[in-house]
């Protein structure tokens, strides 16, 4: 610790002025979000959407599916539309029908050019003039506009509800009829996609041609192009990138660092014996492989709702399992496999490092289990419900499905996982007291991985944040602080720290060397992760500097990852420093696919679409989907099933091991997921950025480009990369069959003898 003093310091200070800077960001983002308007009226003085509508529909879209069907502002599935996007293309094309029609007696694309061309200026002056009126928190729309505001409220009515007329285009959209049976809830829907929209299209105060969101999406009706800004500060973040990841190179080539020790002659972990609360984590390892069975199945059916909408092969699966609720369990059993799996190796390596094992602490252990066993079959069940039954808003938020994207479980549940999360630190913190006070060459790892637990428990809280009637701009904000800050940062601090920590008790490392290399990776990592946190926030009704801080903050997320391939070799070779290290293959593995899928999935594709210009085109389209498969599997999922695997060695027959069915897994695993992304996923995710940049961003997400015979070509072409992932799936569940019926097997043998 006191080697590496200036460094823990460093980590404290950028920590401290990073999160001082990011919520500064958010009481502006709160100050200057696009108005809500108690009223929206025609010029004429007829009521268009009274007060409380857009809020309500705003819970409305929420409980129908939200963000799991279809996005606002470019955040959510990728089946149905955008829906700020949509209705800003139907009222312009609306409104321009109505001037045409009463103007010249014809249809607009009946008319001569120049009449055209008038009729667009006319448009583009009409919706991009902000009518608000903050004395009396009133929109005003012109009677024209108003009637086209109409017209597209009865599509939206009609769509929500159950008007026959639109079945094939509900199936397009994989969403089910009625999805809102509520009257009031149908008519409040309206309002609040009006809203989103009417935020994307009109100027800011002061402004001339920017919107709310910073011209998002792409309209070229409205000349709703991306600003200068994001454009600058593209080029700014690329130049700062390739800078910084020279001084990288720079620094770790000038820097000396140790050799790894000459590794013992055997394992050192051979004779660790499990300590009761250390074989109580167990079960954790086998409900990790049963939620990844879960979690895969979902993600095939939800990927064919993509080409068949309401059906699975012909079956009418949607009636009992609609797409919002497969793809709510595929994303959110994504998210809670993983935490799982570090959570329990949290549990199993504390007695481990510490030799200390606190009294009720295999209690602790078993109650924390169970009472997350409870979380998830509950949240999962109570979503699934409320979806089918529709029990409307307060349900949804509270018990049901909040229709937030990886955040989707309702309050109680979160609670309660909170709850579970401080449980686990506080067991995790007893565990690893002695080792945390008592002076070592590891404490400074310890340390780290305790601080990485704290910052995890306390963490969650953000998704206490928000409430029924929060703002859509602040529900993004925290919601984003939730995903990003606590699944991406302190849950990737923690598995590194765990990571160098295995390595340094296996002897493979110094723990001089590593105590201050996690340090300094973690000073990197979140002096670009924390700022880069707006990346994701561009078009959400935020202020334009948040544009040029996420992008510079997050072209250096991409930094730490251009030395991943040197870690990588290194780890390889630490796989054949002795002959016993062959125990753990294929964990190290895992963690060197960690390390491919780094560079790939969030360093590659990641960058592909985080600086502003290319994300103005390509939010919300499939190569984000390319980007969150790569990275989310690719990176936390291969480095949860090497936790996984690393700890199942010491609590399991080593007789029953099968590394056969584990090489069979791995490649499966990783070859199916590249066939996945790079045959499908990406390639679709082009073409759709080519009609977001030709057309606009409504027709990149419309049936005809979504439903288009290349793009349903490319989800089938899914299928082959699907199935060998799937088969790696199996191998796993395989392997730990084999695992939980060979000590059975053993034992029976034996009683057979001495009979």
């Amino acid at each position: 610790m006191h080697a590496t003093r200036k460094l823990w310091t460093w980590l404290a200070v950028i920590c401290a002025l990073s999160f001082a800077v990011l919520g500064w960001v958010g009481a502006e983002i709160y100050l200057t979000a696009p108005p809500i308007p108690k009223h929206i009226i025609s010029a004429d003085g007829s009521m268009l959407f009274d007060e409380g509508q857009v809020d309500r529909g705003q819970q409305a879209w929420l409980s129908a599916g939200g963000q799991q069907l279809g996005t606002v502002w470019g955040h959510g599935s990728y089946v149905a539309p955008d829906w700020s996007a949509d209705w800003l293309h139907r009222e312009a094309l609306a409104l321009r029908q109505i001037w045409a029609k009463r103007d010249f007696g014809a249809n607009f694309d009946d008319l001569s050019k120049s009449n055209q061309a008038a009729l667009n200026a006319r448009l583009k002056e009409e919706m991009r003039r902000n009518t608000y009126d903050s004395g009396r928190d009133t929109i005003v729309l012109s009677a024209d506009r108003a009637a086209a505001v109409r017209e597209v409220a009865r599509h939206y009515m009609d769509l929500f509800g159950d008007n026959r007329a639109l079945d094939h285009l509900r199936e397009q959209y994989a969403m089910n009829a009625n999805s809102l049976p509520d009257p009031d809830d149908l008519k409040a829907l309206p309002a609040f996609v009006f809203w989103s929209a009417w935020a994307a299209g009109t100027d800011r105060p002061g402004s001339v041609d920017l919107s709310y969101t910073s011209n998002w999406p792409h309209e070229p009706l409205i000349d709703n192009r991306p600003s200068a800004g994001a454009g600058i500060w593209s080029i700014a973040s690329i130049i700062l990138m390739i800078g910084a990841i020279a001084a990288m190179v720079m620094f770790h080539s000038a820097a000396k660092e140790e050799a790894d020790p000459v590794p013992p002659k055997s394992d050192p972990l051979f004779n660790l014996k499990p300590t009761p609360s250390m074989l109580a984590t167990k079960k954790y390892f086998f409900v990790v492989i049963g939620l990844i069975l879960a979690q895969v199945g979902m993600g095939v059916i939800t990927a064919h709702y993509a080409v068949e909408g309401h059906s699975f092969f012909g079956y009418p699966l949607a009636q009992i399992l609609p797409f919002v609720v497969s793809r709510t369990i595929h994303t959110q059993f994504a998210v809670l496999w993983i935490a799982t799996a570090w959570l329990a190796t949290g549990l199993y390596i504390a007695p481990a490092i510490s030799g200390h094992e606190p009294k009720f602490q295999k209690l602790g252990v078993n109650v924390l289990f169970y009472a997350l066993l409870f979380i998830v079959v509950g949240s999962t069940a109570m979503g699934w419900l409320g979806s089918l039954q529709h029990k409307g808003t307060t349900f949804a938020f509270w018990i049901g499905n909040q229709g937030l994207e990886f955040t989707s479980m309702g309050r109680i549940w979160q609670i309660l996982l909170f709850i579970g999360l401080l449980f686990w630190v506080t067991l995790l913190g007893r565990a690893l007291w002695p080792a945390l006070v008592k002076k070592s060459e590891s404490r400074g790892l310890i340390v780290m991985v305790f601080l990485a637990a704290l910052c995890i428990g306390g963490f969650y809280a953000t998704s206490l944040t928000w409430g029924q009637h929060t703002h859509y701009s602040m529900i993004e904000y925290w919601r984003w602080w939730l995903v990003h800050l606590w699944v991406e940062g302190f849950f990737e601090v923690f598995a590194t720290a765990v990571i160098a920590l295995l390595f340094t008790r296996l002897g493979l490392i110094r723990a001089s060397t590593a105590n201050s290399a996690i340090v300094l990776e973690t000073i990197v990592f979140l002096f670009g992760g924390i700022l880069g946190t707006l990346h994701h926030l561009y078009f959400t009704g935020t202020p334009t500097f948040v544009i040029a801080i996420g992008a510079m903050f997050s072209a250096l997320e991409v930094v730490p990852l251009s030395m991943i391939g040197v870690e990588a070799w290194r780890n390889y070779q630490r796989s054949k420093a002795a002959p016993w290290v062959s125990t753990y293959k294929w964990s190290i593995l895992c963690f060197i696919a960690v390390g491919f899928w780094n560079t790939v999935g969030a360093g590659l594709l990641g960058f592909s679409i985080n600086t502003p210009i290319a994300l103005y085109y390509m939010q919300g389209l499939n190569m984000t989907a390319a980007h969150g498969h790569a990275a989310l599997f690719g990176v936390y999922g291969m480095l949860g099933i090497g936790l996984l695997l690393f700890c199942l060695r010491g609590l399991c027959d080593r007789m029953a091991w099968s590394d056969s069915l584990l090489k069979a897994m791995f490649w499966c695993l990783n070859i199916g997921l590249a066939m996945m992304v790079f045959i499908s996923l990406v390639p679709a995710g082009l073409y759709q950025a080519w009609a977001s940049v030709s057309t606009g961003m409504w027709f990149a997400r419309s049936p005809e480009v979504i439903h288009s015979k290349l793009m349903e070509t490319l989800v089938w072409m899914r299928v082959p990369g699907d199935v060998v992932f799937a088969i790696g799936t199996l191998f796993l569940a395989l392997f730990a069959w084999r695992l939980l019926t060979a000590r059975r097997a053993r034992l029976e043998a034996v009683a057979a003898d001495r009979a």
